[in-house]
């Protein structure tokens, strides 16, 4: 029943959209994370990311909310920012996972989002140093990165990296299936291929089903302009209940796997647009000079800068 109710919802969106062509494969979710952000931009982070964006991205941050991917050969140093591995638990904790194959602290989402966070709050300053049109890039990237569940997944099978699964008859690995097949069938089976109707499903859910929960979304520490570590706890608690629960090596993942996932994959794409629309608006909200530089300095003390 819960299921004909959820397909019923869905072809009443469909009959009353339009259908623009979709993104190409792999870029579905982030571009969905940053068109639900731009929409919640304060007036002053509007002016501010429309100053910062490329020429290339023509106004629209979910143009580039990409581009943190495919800079990843020439930035190579960059390839451990987009997640962080546990030793096969199902808690994070900063001091002992955050690290790069290396062993160099900070290195990995969580550090990450708090680097090019504290970078953006030297907008104005133009000592800076920072190119803080990458920063930007990075930020938007990293945040909808950290929402995909294995992106904090187990360090064993990276991410579920290495785990062979096939997803219904095509032969994939786990992290791909989360990282794509999921939004991929359910924009074939439900949206028309159209990634805008899927957008607007996940809006719609925003202020309707999910509405009473948004408040604890945004929940964050005290004076603390982003919240990296409480993503990343809520994303291998997710990995361990969702992802890789019931999964083996050479598994077949169909229906049951796919309908029991789906909501937690729009609803993380959800709560990433919405935070990062947070962390825009908290970084660019007009403040005084003093509350600015006190500000700066807590993050810098937090934080050892990439």
């Amino acid at each position: 029943m819960r299921f004909l109710l959820y397909f019923l919802h869905l072809m009443l969106l469909l009959l009353g959209a339009a259908v623009p062509s979709a993104q190409a494969w792999g870029k579905e979710g982030h571009y969905m994370v940053c068109k639900i952000a731009e929409e919640l931009f304060s007036k002053r982070a509007k002016a501010a990311v429309l100053n910062l964006l490329p020429e290339s991205a023509g106004g629209d941050l979910a143009a580039v909310c990409s581009w943190a991917d495919e800079i990843r050969f020439r930035y190579r140093w960059s390839s451990p920012l987009h997640y962080v591995d546990t030793p096969g638990v199902c808690n994070f904790n900063y001091s002992r996972d955050c690290h790069n194959s290396k062993g160099i602290q900070d290195m990995c989402v969580v550090g990450a989002i708090n680097n090019y966070t504290t970078q953006l709050l030297t907008y104005q300053h133009s000592s800076s140093g920072y190119n803080l049109t990458e920063s930007l890039m990075f930020l938007a990237h990293f945040i909808g990165d950290i929402h995909q569940p294995l992106h904090v997944g187990f360090e064993d099978d990276e991410g579920g990296n290495t785990i062979i699964v096939h997803w219904y008859r095509r032969k994939t690995n786990l992290h791909h299936v989360w990282d794509t097949s999921i939004i991929e069938t359910a924009m074939k089976d439900f949206y028309n291929n159209d990634v805008d109707v899927m957008l607007e499903a996940i809006k719609m859910n925003i202020t309707d089903e999910w509405a009473d929960g948004v408040k604890d979304w945004k929940k964050c520490r005290e004076k603390s302009v982003t919240c990296a570590d409480k993503y990343a706890a809520e994303s291998i608690t997710l990995s361990c209940d969702y992802a890789y629960k019931d999964v083996e090596q050479d598994i077949t993942l169909g229906d049951d796997y796919f309908f029991s996932r789906i909501p937690v994959v729009e609803k993380r794409i959800a709560q990433a647009g919405v935070r990062l629309a947070q962390v825009i608006n908290h970084v660019f909200r007009k403040r005084g000079k003093m509350e600015n530089l006190e500000l700066l300095s807590q993050k810098l003390h937090q934080i050892h800068l990439i």
